[in-house]
């Protein structure tokens, strides 16, 4: 086989491998963007980072659309001081990508300080070349 079709070949091979590898970075920044959003109550950067039909399960049951998810924290309503991510696992597949991390945070919540520990589902969807939260159900730890 002559060296040049051997480095295509290869290269068609590991493709996808990379188009993966490069759309994970992109999903895990999405996820970045959203906790900053969510730490900063940013009202345009949560509506920019959500689908139009998110459905945002609480880990009390409560489930909230993309409005009432904005409005929550834009706002003031749930404040969060501080949010970590860790053990975040990324699932792509086609368009859609599956989030799983554990989520730490430091709330506010109407002058009330707290602490949360949860499990949390991300499902992430590409909508015209960008990736908006379209579901998310927290469970408690």
């Amino acid at each position: 086989m002559k060296p040049s079709i051997l480095i295509m070949l290869m290269a068609l091979l590991t493709a996808p491998a990379w188009a993966q590898k490069g759309g994970e970075k992109e999903v895990a920044a999405a996820v970045e963007a959203l906790r900053a959003a969510m730490v900063n109550a940013d009202r345009t950067a949560l509506e920019n980072l959500t689908a139009d039909g998110l459905s945002y399960g609480h880990s009390s049951g409560k489930v909230e659309n993309r409005a009432s998810f904005v409005e929550t924290l834009a706002g003031g309503q749930s404040d969060f001081v501080s949010i970590t991510l860790t053990e975040q696992q990324i699932s792509i597949s086609d368009n859609t990508a599956l989030v799983r991390h554990k989520f730490q945070a430091e709330t506010n919540d109407s002058g009330k300080p707290g602490n949360v520990s949860l499990g949390i589902l991300l499902v992430w969807q590409k909508q015209k070349g960008t990736w908006k939260l379209l579901a998310r159900q927290a469970y408690k730890l």
